[in-house]
């Protein structure tokens, strides 16, 4: 079956893995950040630069490469208290973007999470199985991003590749 629904491989994100509680992390990133997510599973978006809140006192930044370094010199993760970490995590992850009228289609070959709007929103974010492997699967404008340890990107790209043949 043909799916209609664009499969992209996107570059390389800035990607900043944070814990600790919420006040520390806010006194500390003095206004860099989007708005901290209310809601476990959430995102917020701010300048180009999303905050994902997925799990207790757990949040990842993710940002365009180009910011890496602008937010290395603010975040300033070497120096930060001990009651929070910040970690960049940018080599990481390699994300594909899955999008089009079938992307959900797409999306339920390989993801067990149930992604329809009702219960997966447009701010929803998760950690959760794609094709066996741990995933980030967050919303996007007409679809879905999905993040895999970059070191299984090329086998992803080839089930994805495979699922729309």
């Amino acid at each position: 079956m043909a799916y209609d629904a664009a499969i992209d491989r996107l570059p390389l994100s800035a990607l900043f893995d944070l814990k600790g509680k919420r006040k520390a992390l806010a006194e500390w990133t003095k206004g860099t950040l989007p708005a901290f997510p209310e809601h476990p599973n959430s995102l917020s978006h701010t300048d180009g630069r999303t905050l994902c809140f997925i799990g207790p006192d757990h949040w990842i930044l993710r940002a365009d490469i180009e910011d890496e370094a602008a937010l290395q010199a603010a975040l300033k993760p070497a120096q930060s208290p001990p009651e929070i970490s910040l970690v960049t995590v940018s080599d990481t992850h390699n994300f594909f973007r899955i999008t089009g009228p079938d992307a959900d289609q797409v999306m339920s070959i390989g993801c067990p999470l149930d992604l329809h709007i009702s219960t997966f929103g447009p701010d929803a974010v998760s950690f959760t199985e794609f094709f066996g492997l741990k995933a980030l699967v967050m919303r996007c404008e007409g679809g879905f991003d999905c993040g895999v340890e970059q070191s299984f990107g090329d086998m992803i790209a080839d089930y994805l590749a495979r699922a729309m043949a």
